[in-house]
Formats: structure tokens, sequence, C-alpha cells
């Protein structure tokens, strides 16, 4: 992954950049916005997929995003061309904030950036 990547990156100590995604990027990011039962899995999050998302191939490499009750813990599912993958991120405070009020939408690079910093999007006040 190189350092332009819009995707999230930690870095190592020494600072070099240590890639978080497996593939080199998704093609399309897609969030279901409805609380999700967190102890669901591989099996659980893909059947939700291919009920939430029925026009979307969950073998694609896309993101499917998952938020639980309290919107503080999410967890990530796409597909590596070998297998799936399940990335998971709780935030110690505040909450994963969606824009819009759709129930699924697609996001964009930057949005799911700010989302997984806890950063809002959408409405001014």
């Amino acid at each position: 992954m190189n350092s332009n990547s819009p995707y999230p990156v930690t870095s190592r100590s020494d600072g070099s950049p240590n890639g978080v995604w497996l593939a080199d990027a998704p093609r399309r990011i897609f969030a279901y916005t409805e609380p999700t039962d967190m102890r669901k899995s591989f099996q659980g999050l893909l059947a939700l997929v291919q009920k939430v998302f029925r026009d979307k191939d969950p073998y694609s490499g896309d993101l499917f995003i998952f938020v639980n009750r309290r919107g503080n813990y999410m967890k990530i599912l796409a597909w590596d061309r070998t297998g799936f993958v399940l990335f998971a991120k709780k935030l110690e405070r505040g909450r994963f904030l969606f824009p819009g009020g759709a129930v699924s939408q697609e996001l964009s690079d930057q949005a799911l950036r700010f989302i997984l910093d806890g950063i809002p999007l959408g409405r001014i006040r």
C-alpha cells in the first residue's frame, strides 16, 4: 500500500506506514446504519449483506460496514481474494455517525476515514 492511499494506515515505530487493508483498494464502501448484533461473525454478516444489499456482490472486494446499537462499535466485512476478512473498531468515546438518514448507503473513501475517526458528517448546527 502506498503512502497516497485514501485508506486508513497506522504507523510503525520507525514512522513507516503499516497498511490496514489487505486489498490495494476496495471498489465501493457500503454502510448498513441500522443497529446490528455484533455477536455476528463472518457467516452472520455475510447473510446480512445478501439480505440488505441484494444487488451487491459480497465477493467483489467491496467493504460492508455494520454498527452496534450504541454506535460505538463497528465491523467491516470484505472479501480479499482467498476469503473474508473482518475488521472491528470500538470508539472509547463518542459514536460512529453516518451522513444522511438512509438505512443503507454508499460512502466515499474520505467519509469512511472521518467516520472511523469519530468525526460527525452531515448536518451543521
